[in-house]
Parts: structure tokens; sequence; C-alpha cells
């Protein structure tokens, strides 16, 4: 059995598709398709079933899962292990970050990280749908409440979520100052799933407050720049929102209750700890961000 066959197994495994796994290793789908029959015919057992509509893995394949997985991590420990006894930080890191986040903030501090560290190369898929590492990223940035199973998790910094709209807007239909006065207003919702509620913690209890949407999207900065546009009411993250805050093109409301906060974290397989690579790019974040986070210096929180 060659490594790279068993790598593209677990990667088409954990990913769900060939195209996907390609897309995840940087090759090409013929490559990974060659190299997982390749590793088919070594072992003499199908290890997946493929058709145009279905994927799957074969009762071979499901058999041969957990051992692969623990080749290519006891691999990657290895060459960690000769990295961390030399002294060095080098190597790729494979991360998976929410995209608005990204785009603004951890982007511009791993262009500073990578050019203190030129040994490192960094692949960072930017995918808000990315929800869970697989074998196809070395760490997830995740903004949410819970932390995932079996994985290591470390505070990067923290998210508030604040309310806010444009002084136009609020001329226009006054501004609210409860949650009972926001049902007299417009909002502009993320769009998602579940219902066009607004769930606050004020004091010990949680309330929830319906607003009509008068816009539904699933991009936060369209969201930040309807809200500028005077189109209505938006809960925005301060990450997204600090600049306009700041200039006056937005205004914090105070309706009685606390800012939604939500921990930024960074979540890695729970091996032998970090690879030195990813503890050093840990700590720089950390840093770079601050915590409480320096987009929040200065805002009336």
């Amino acid at each position: 059995m060659k490594l790279d066959g068993i790598i593209a197994f677990v990667t088409v495994a954990d990913c769900g598709s060939v195209n996907e796994a390609a897309r995840q290793l940087r090759l090409s789908k013929s490559t990974v398709s060659e190299r997982l029959t390749e590793l088919e015919h070594s072992l003499g057992a199908r290890l997946v079933s493929r058709n145009s509509r279905r994927f799957a893995l074969t009762e071979d394949g499901v058999a041969l899962l957990e051992r692969a997985r623990r080749i290519v991590r006891e691999t990657n420990e290895a060459k960690e292990e000769l990295t961390r006894r030399r002294g060095e930080i080098s190597g790729h890191v494979r991360l998976a970050v929410p995209r608005a986040f990204g785009d603004l903030h951890l982007g511009p501090a791993l262009y500073d990280f990578m050019q203190r560290h030129p040994d490192v190369t960094i692949t960072a898929d930017f995918d808000d749908r990315i929800s869970d590492l697989g074998s196809a990223f070395d760490a997830i940035v995740r903004i949410a409440p819970a932390e995932l199973p079996k994985l290591a998790t470390e505070r990067l910094t923290i998210s508030r979520r604040t309310l806010v709209a444009a002084p136009s807007y609020l001329d226009r239909h006054g501004r609210p100052g409860s949650v009972a006065d926001l049902e007299r207003h417009q909002a502009i919702h993320y769009m998602d799933r579940g219902p066009d509620d607004w769930t606050f913690r004020a004091e010990i209890e949680r309330v929830v407050a319906r607003v009509e949407p008068r816009l539904r999207i699933t991009s936060c900065f369209a969201m930040r720049d309807a809200a500028i546009a005077g189109l209505g009411i938006a809960w925005l993250p301060t990450f997204h929102s600090h600049q306009a805050i700041r200039s006056g093109a937005l205004e914090l409301l105070d309706i009685g209750v606390d800012p939604d906060i939500t921990p930024i974290t960074i979540a890695y397989h729970n091996g032998h700890g970090a690879p030195a690579r990813l503890r050093a790019l840990i700590d720089h974040l950390k840093l770079a961000f601050g915590d409480p986070p320096r987009w929040d210096d200065g805002l009336d929180l």
C-alpha cells in the first residue's frame, strides 16, 4: 500500500466525494481516482461504491477507514516530531475559516505571520459551510458556543453581536428603546433555515423579538451595507460593523439587553498537542486579535 493512496481514501471518505477530495488535496480528480483505484488493487478489495448518483463506502471501506485515519495521523505526528526536534517552524498548515471573518481579520493576521515565518506555507479555505475538520484540515476557526467533540479547542478572542442602524433610518422610524419596540421596525436578516427571530439575553432571561424582514440575505457584508443604506436594523458582529460605527454611518442601539457574545475558537486534532507551526500560528492570532478584540476598542458596548 502506498501512503498517497491511503491519504486519498481517507480524504474521499471524509469529504464524501472525489471532487471535493481533489479540491482539498489540490490534485486533479483523475489523480485522486487513480490513487484510490491503485489502493483497492493492492488490497484486492473494493473500498468505495461509485455511480453518478451515489457515493458510499463498502463494508471493506468502513472496516479500513479508522485504521487508515490512524496511519495518516501517525505519519503526520512522526513528521511533526522530527520538526520539533530540529526546533523548526516550517511546513504546511491547512485552515478552514468563516468567510467574512477570514476576509476582514484572519487574512491580514496570516500575512503577517507568514512574513515572520518564511518556511511555513498555508492553505486557508474561507467557507461558512465547513463545520468539522475531517482529514482535509489541520485546524478550523469557529464562531460558535459549542466545542467540537474529540478535538482540542483554544479560544482566540470573542465576537460581540449588536443591533445597528443608519441615522437616516432612525430619523425616519424612531429609535427603539426596548425589545418590544423592535416589532414596529424593519429588519435586515441573515438568511438561514431558522425563523426571522432575534434572541437576546436580558439579565438572567432570554427574550425573543420577531421583526418583519425588509431584506433577507446570506452575506454579512451585504447586511452591513444595507443597514448603512437605511433599509432597516441589522444584528451584526462588531468585527463587521466597527468601522461603520466609528465613522457614524451606523449607530449602536440600546434596547436594554446585553450584546450577544460568542467565543472565536480554533480547534485541531487532539493528539500530542498542536504541531510547532500551528502552535506558533495560534499564539500569533491571539496576539493579533486581542481579547477583548482590538476591533471593539473605543466602541460604547
